[in-house]
């Protein structure tokens, strides 16, 4: 089965995905901005998710994970949870 790995963030509103989003190509960390701002528990880690096959995640991440080029920052991703910025780091 298919592996990747993937970092996100978790704001609640679009808006604040999208100035984040600028941030981060604009040069900022994508780690540290998670750290910062993400509503995930994952932010104290930078917004590490760790590995994970299909399925194991909300159907819009997995959308986005398993199709989006590596390493560019992808969103926002809207689902029940809020607004996501997903950055995929590796898959196979």
């Amino acid at each position: 089965m298919v592996q990747a790995t993937a970092r996100h963030l978790l704001v609640s509103t679009e808006v604040q995905c999208e100035e984040l989003k600028q941030q981060i190509l604009a040069g900022a960390d994508f780690g540290d901005v998670a750290k910062a701002n993400s509503s995930c528990p994952s932010g104290a880690q930078g917004g590490d998710l760790g590995s994970f096959g299909p399925g194991m995640m909300v159907k819009e991440f997995d959308e986005v994970v398993f199709s989006a080029p590596l390493n560019e920052v992808q969103g926002p991703v809207k689902t029940q949870f809020g607004y996501h910025l997903l950055e995929v780091t590796s898959r196979g």
